[in-house]
């Protein structure tokens, strides 16, 4: 069973990635209100898999013991000023969850949770990514905001989903 304090701060977790879940959907939304299909079929997927991080995490409990308590969430920021502003408030999302995820580490090691720090591995390879991709996605809507054009072929040419990793934790549910 992972150390009483990791799964205290897993299930906060939880909540942080279901939270980006809801934030990403906000998104997606704005986006699909602006005509801006492929921004918008970025930010739903980018949605589903907050949610499917969450899923990981709660599996990731019930397998080992550990009690799952989801919690309670904030609304998303679902009004936005322009185009670049939902890809800023995402890349401080994605910094802000790559710190939590460090702090989970400091907790497995601190509580010798050898198995939680194992399972944390993948999502701080995921965190170097999700946080590369957002910034790279910045620049391009900051540089590109009066030509959604450029940027709805930016997305469609270079953001799209790879596929599935095989090497990712297990999803609860699927």
């Amino acid at each position: 069973m992972p150390a009483p304090r990791f799964v205290e701060q897993l299930n906060q977790q939880i909540g942080h990635e279901l939270a980006a879940h809801n934030q990403y959907l906000a998104c997606a939304v704005h986006y699909d209100a602006l005509t801006m299909p492929q921004m918008a079929r970025f930010f739903y997927a980018q949605a589903l898999e907050e949610r499917s991080h969450a899923l990981m995490m709660v599996q990731y409990l019930l397998d080992t013991g550990g009690a799952v308590a989801v919690p309670a969430i904030e609304a998303p920021v679902s009004s936005f000023a322009d185009v670049v502003a939902p890809v800023e408030l995402a890349l401080q999302q994605e910094k802000r969850v790559t710190d939590q995820i460090n702090a989970l580490v400091v907790t497995a090691r601190d509580e010798s949770d050898f198995a939680s720090e194992q399972f944390l591995q993948w999502f701080i390879k995921e965190q170097v990514e999700e946080v590369a991709t957002m910034t790279d996605l910045l620049a391009v809507v900051t540089r590109n905001q009066n030509d959604l054009e450029d940027i709805e072929e930016y997305v469609a040419r270079e953001a799209g989903a790879d596929g599935t990793d095989p090497t990712a934790p297990r999803v609860a549910g699927a």
